[in-house]
């Protein structure tokens, strides 16, 4: 159970190629290649020696990369699930804190970037 305060990047597109139809200059045929799923960005205030810290580290730092499947919850102001989406064999590929200084007093924001396979809506 890791919670973060903000979750950006979860969305999906269709590739396509674009043909030309000799004789037909009006338009081009644009034909589904494959689907892609672009990033995901975690962001929250630092949490220090956590599991999830360590399987960045041991990624990015050692090149062992362990593929995990994760689930993101949207939440109400219960902290009950709202919505769901199941996300597939995820991989760190950037750790990084906020800038911090001894003039702010300001709270020191870890993010994270994952790359995963696809993702898929569970719903409520």
């Amino acid at each position: 159970d890791v919670r973060f305060q903000e979750v950006s990047g979860l969305s999906m597109s269709m590739n396509v190629d674009t043909v030309s139809e000799g004789g037909e200059n009006r338009f081009q045929h644009k034909l589904p290649t494959k689907a892609s799923f672009s990033d995901i960005t975690l962001k929250r205030g630092l949490f220090l020696h956590t599991e999830l810290y360590r399987w960045c580290k041991d990624a990015i730092e050692n090149f062992d990369f362990k593929p995990l499947n994760l689930a993101i919850s949207l939440l109400d102001e219960m902290h009950a699930p709202v919505y769901v989406w199941r996300v597939f064999n995820a991989i760190p590929i950037k750790w990084e804190l906020s800038s911090f200084g001894a003039e702010k007093s300001e709270v020191v924001i870890e993010t994270m970037v994952l790359s995963y396979s696809y993702f898929s809506p569970l719903g409520r």
